[in-house]
């Protein structure tokens, strides 16, 4: 976890060409400055020349460097073994957006999860094309902002999005907002998307997932929380789940299952990113 009980880390998430002495490099580091690792995980890729991942979270009490210290004393280790690398504290909770259309389960199961302590974030606010879920927000005392899209002014429209939330989130959290996000805005937030898709990706890809399982006879339904790219439902999968479907199943059914499974994935994705414990690579993840 990122959070020993109620003690502050310090985590680095790191990339690199894999090579023998990493490890004992950022380790010592960390000890040389008074830092208690209190967990550490690494994978390596098995193919020739392959890439080294690692996360590795100490505690902050005690340890002798501030933030722009540790960035100026890492770098020497960063650029010795050609590191893509990042500093994240515990206690500094991520910002988020959720972007909503007129579906309200994925809304409902985060604000609760969000309320009991479960997700550690900030929700800066609610944004949907319809104001159909403003009294949600307004239960759990959220700003909720209505934002028109049109298909013909669909770029202006997100444009208007887009310049509201600078300098005010970290990440977004697409909740079965049934919009297609343009690439700038994308690019804004690269890797900061979460979007859940109702079908087990790379199957049925895009609309209607649920009607084109049933006509194919699916005996299994799942989820997909990705990163969104600009390539529809194609980002780096960060979570799965599936549910068992057989020949009873109507339509109904099958969206009424697959509503459980998308709940607990997005939760699940939404987690481990603010948690610091995702790493993407091409267009995978390796989740930590």
């Amino acid at each position: 976890m990122s959070i020993q009980g109620n003690h502050p880390t310090i985590t680095l998430l790191i990339s690199c060409p894999d090579q023998p002495g990493i490890v004992a490099t950022i380790s010592s580091f960390i000890f040389e400055h008074h830092g208690n690792i209190v967990e550490s995980d690494q994978h390596s890729t098995n193919h020739h020349e392959g890439t080294f991942f690692m996360r590795i979270s100490f505690s902050e009490e005690g340890f002798a460097l501030t933030r722009s210290a540790l960035l100026t004393a890492f770098q020497p280790i960063a650029e010795r073994f050609q590191m893509q690398w990042s500093v994240h504290y515990s206690r500094q909770r991520k910002r988020v957006a959720i972007f909503v259309s007129k579906l309200d389960h994925c809304l409902t199961d985060l604000l609760w999860r969000w309320k009991s302590g479960e997700l550690r974030m900030d929700i800066e606010c609610i944004i949907s094309n319809h104001p159909a879920l403003e009294s949600q927000a307004a239960l759990f005392g959220l700003p909720y902002h209505h934002f028109p899209m049109h298909k013909e002014t669909r770029a202006a429209d997100q444009s208007r999005v887009l310049d509201f939330l600078a300098g005010k989130v970290d990440f977004l959290i697409l909740a079965r907002y049934m919009q297609i996000l343009e690439p700038f805005f994308v690019n804004a937030y690269p890797n900061q998307i979460i979007n859940i898709h109702h079908s087990f990706l790379p199957a049925f890809v895009g609309a209607n997932p649920y009607e084109r399982a049933f006509d194919r006879g699916v005996k299994l339904i799942g989820a997909t929380a990705h990163y969104v790219t600009a390539n529809l439902d194609e980002g780096p999968i960060i979570a799965q789940n599936v549910i068992h479907c057989n020949h009873r199943d109507s339509v109904e059914d099958l969206i009424r299952k697959g509503r459980d499974v998308e709940r607990l994935v997005l939760a699940e994705a939404i987690r481990v990113h603010t948690e610091d414990r995702v790493l993407t690579f091409g267009n995978k993840t390796i989740v930590f």
